[in-house]
């Protein structure tokens, strides 16, 4: 199916073709508008959100921390918006090549990063938008924000799910790490939601920390799912092509928001659990910390493949290059949270080196997508089937 759709054109396309109209040209690059641009905008605003924390505690760079978290979320909400009309406007006249990519086991689950961009916006909000607006509008964005992206969080997981349970037989080489997105993004709506309880009736406050339970053991189950699959691929068959490899971090990012949202919910549980509350903040603290440890074994292990592609040959760009950047953020902010939890000043630190780390990913991810998108490049990069393909370094 897929196949037929990028070899046959729309008829919106095949109409302006015939004519000889101008137009053609920007209707096929509408045609092959990549499901995962939305990466951009979450790489982006987690920039924001860990700026305005500022990483490693020091003083003189407190200030420019917090203009450089102002900078980031305006570019994010920026960038967010002419994506966001340029998806509909693709649904709406090439709908046969939008869901021939949601039936892509590659290609499907970056249309999570729609909804998962929706939310770290509102997680931004929090963050940063107290620098600008009254507590009042910042909760009004927030949950504008959030029934925005809470249903499409769910149903966009529901229905790749479904894509995946009822397509053709898949063989256990074609498991990606762009799978972690759906998770991700269902373990993000409680850094949304624990926000919103402070200033809430009991009843709400107590309904809200539920969901947030709810949507952090939606997405943490389906992770340790597609985790233990995305391990069994990468020992018994030889690793992706190239032009995956950023994928493989994403998995990296489940653990940093899954670290944090425990420990949000903890702080905030005060509110519903009462007398029982410290009992929980220690349980989460504690699990925080095993989750983030194995963060750490994470991180290393990407890094180390990271160099073993790149000794292998030039990465091929690709928007999945924003993988890199997201859960890099998410995990410096987990390891912020921690230190405070934990009350250690190495941790502290440890987010300060991290953070310059994504800065660098950022940096270079951001000039590579613009010098794609001047020369035309961006629309002609084409997602590798999965398997065992020239490019990996096997």
């Amino acid at each position: 199916m897929l196949k037929r759709y990028l070899d046959e054109p729309d008829a919106g396309d095949q109409a302006k073709s015939d004519t000889g109209g101008a137009g053609f040209a920007g209707t096929s690059k509408l045609r092959g508008f990549s499901p995962g641009w939305f990466g951009a905008v979450m790489g982006t605003a987690i920039v924001a959100i860990a700026a305005s924390q500022n990483p490693g505690g020091v003083t003189a760079l407190a200030s420019a921390d917090r203009t450089l978290s102002q900078v980031m979320a305006i570019a994010a909400t920026a960038i967010a918006v002419p994506l966001l009309v340029g998806y509909i406007a693709r649904f709406a006249k090439h709908a046969g090549a939008s869901l021939a990519d949601l039936n892509d086991p590659t290609v499907g689950a970056l249309y999570g990063t729609i909804p998962g961009g929706i939310l770290v916006l509102a997680a931004t909000a929090s963050a940063v938008g107290p620098t600008w607006f009254s507590t009042e509008t910042v909760r009004d964005l927030v949950v504008s924000l959030v029934w925005l992206g809470a249903p499409l969080a769910f149903v966009g997981s529901v229905v790749f799910a479904y894509t995946l349970f009822v397509g053709p037989y898949l063989r256990q080489d074609k498991v990606n790490g762009s799978w972690f997105i759906p998770p991700v993004v269902t373990i993000v709506m409680p850094l949304v939601l624990v926000p919103l309880v402070h200033g809430s009736s009991p009843a709400t406050a107590r309904g809200l920390m539920l969901i947030a339970y709810a949507f952090w053991g939606m997405g943490f189950m389906l992770y340790l799912l597609i985790l233990g699959m995305l391990h069994t691929r990468l020992v018994l068959h030889p690793l992706p092509h190239a032009a995956l490899a950023p994928s493989l971090w994403i998995g990296l990012g489940p653990i940093g928001v899954g670290a944090l949202a425990l420990i949000k919910m903890s702080a905030a549980a005060s509110a519903v659990f009462g007398p029982s509350a410290s009992a929980i903040a220690a349980t989460s603290q504690v699990a925080a910390a095993a989750l983030w440890g194995f963060g750490v074994w994470w991180l290393a292990v990407a890094a180390t493949l990271l160099v073993r592609y790149l000794r292998a040959g030039r990465l091929p760009f690709g928007i999945g290059w924003w993988g890199f950047t997201f859960p890099i953020g998410a995990y410096t902010v987990a390891t912020l949270a921690l230190g405070s939890a934990w009350h250690m000043r190495t941790l502290d630190w440890a987010a300060g080196v991290l953070f310059v780390t994504l800065i660098g990913f950022w940096v270079v991810v951001a000039a590579r997508t613009a010098w794609a998108l001047s020369t035309g490049e961006a629309w002609r990069v084409a997602t590798p089937a999965l398997g065992d393909e020239p490019g990996s370094p096997d």
